[in-house]
């Protein structure tokens, strides 16, 4: 089937919101953007109460991706947008059609006072499951960008894990960059020796010598992506500390955040991990969960 940029939309402000973003990311990519619409037909003792008939219901459902339609297609007059509405659970119906998206975008409410996101049951089970890149977006994300309606070109900001560096990953951020015309800052976390942890006063030889390590296998990991995508700006932030406090930092500055998540088919079950998780729901920019072996 054709790739196409996809959006859940329920007809909240917060999938309003990634509707918009989704047709601007539609445009970078010379793709159409669909619009999903999960219809889940009420239990029977609630759909025949008289005010919330499952006709009514329906109806009414059928109408936010019509209007939302008609609104992106006046401010994305070159976007073609397609409507698809479908029954069932909403995380499935998702999860399903994060298959033919690149990507599948969520709206997500914004946290009451500060930055980050509030992740829903859905979302999170769609970021769990879904072996295509999902992208969250804030209700409170910026949608201002230059006169032809692109956003500012602010970096794109990538989780890096030298000792398990992922192509998929990794391509996708330098791609994302690439579309934006934007720098790419790597950010890589490290831990400081044990004897932090005992009180101990560092050691600020062996400190220096290991960051300088780690700098070295960002520098390795990265030299051959340098190579494949020349005319990206590449900027790479080796530092000691917890990687997840370090990328919702530089999400105060990125225009898209890149984060992993390895798929486990097992009977385990699936799993977001930690890094990713603490990012999902504390970054203040649109975060984009690639899935990778």
């Amino acid at each position: 089937m054709p790739r196409t940029v996809t959006v859940g939309l329920d007809g909240s402000p917060e999938s309003r919101v990634a509707a918009d973003w989704a047709a601007r990311e539609a445009k970078l990519r010379g793709l159409p953007l669909k619009l999903v619409n999960v219809w889940e037909p009420a239990p029977t003792p609630i759909a025949q109460a008289p005010l919330l008939g499952p006709e009514t219901r329906q109806q009414w459902s059928e109408h936010i991706p019509r209007e939302a339609a008609g609104e992106l297609r006046a401010a994305h007059p070159e976007v073609e947008v397609l409507v698809e509405q479908v029954t069932g659970r909403p995380a499935e119906v998702l999860t399903d059609a994060a298959k033919d998206a690149e990507p599948l975008v969520l709206g997500s409410r914004g946290l009451s006072g500060m930055g980050g996101f509030v992740v829903g049951s859905v979302g999170l089970a769609v970021v769990a499951h879904a072996e295509r890149p999902v992208v969250l977006v804030r209700a409170e994300e910026d949608t201002s960008g230059t006169d032809s309606g692109v956003p500012a070109p602010r970096p794109v900001v990538l989780g890096l894990d030298t000792t398990a560096p992922d192509d998929t990953l990794i391509g996708f951020a330098f791609e994302a960059a690439v579309l934006r015309a934007a720098s790419l800052r790597v950010v890589h976390g490290w831990n400081e020796p044990p004897y932090i942890a005992y009180g101990m006063p560092p050691d600020l030889a062996l400190n220096a010598q290991i960051g300088a390590e780690e700098a070295a296998a960002v520098s390795e990991v990265l030299r051959p992506w340098r190579q494949k995508f020349p005319t990206v700006d590449v900027v790479e932030d080796s530092l000691s500390g917890k990687a997840a406090n370090h990328l919702v930092d530089a999400s105060a500055e990125a225009s898209l955040v890149v984060v992993g998540r390895r798929i486990r088919r097992s009977a385990l079950g699936a799993h977001i991990g930690p890094v990713t998780h603490a990012v999902l729901h504390h970054a203040t920019a649109p975060v984009a969960v690639v899935p990778h072996d």
